[in-house]
């Protein structure tokens, strides 16, 4: 998908609508992660991909051929460096947000599973009150999701 423009002031406006819009939603998703709702910020990663993905194809046409923004006036070229500028600010923000999510997240699957190995009977295979691994209630499992 590709901005549909007739001339550089015109791609300069849209690339500059684009670039805030991808800033509105990614500052949406950090605020999800800062107020520990990450379900939430799921819910608008459908939008954050369209959108990031425009904005990859958009930015390398430019970054491709700087004449596509050149003839636009300065001032239109002002509001889209501006617009990237707080997009800029904004990703840095969502990293940290996801890093401190991800160490809470791996924190707490790794103070369940010290609960469970804690919680488990210890196995003995030898003497009178010995139990066999293969016993009812022997096993544990946990599940972890890699993608989280």
């Amino acid at each position: 998908m590709a901005l549909a423009v007739h001339d550089a002031a015109e791609r300069v406006d849209q690339l500059t609508i684009l670039t805030e819009r991808l800033t509105d939603v990614v500052a949406k998703q950090c605020q999800c992660f800062e107020q520990h709702r990450p379900q939430d910020a799921a819910l608008l990663m459908e939008e954050a991909a369209r959108l990031a993905n425009l904005y990859r194809h958009e930015s390398t046409r430019v970054r491709a051929d700087p004449g596509l923004v050149q003839a636009a006036p300065p001032e239109m070229r002002q509001r889209l460096i501006r617009a990237t500028e707080a997009f800029d600010a904004v990703l840095f923000r969502h990293g940290r947000a996801v890093v401190a999510a991800k160490f809470v997240t791996e924190g707490l699957v790794r103070v369940i599973a010290e609960e469970v190995a804690s919680q488990r009977d210890r196995l003995s295979g030898y003497g009178p009150g010995a139990r066999s691994p293969t016993a009812p209630g022997a096993a544990t499992a946990i599940t972890l999701n890699r993608r989280a």
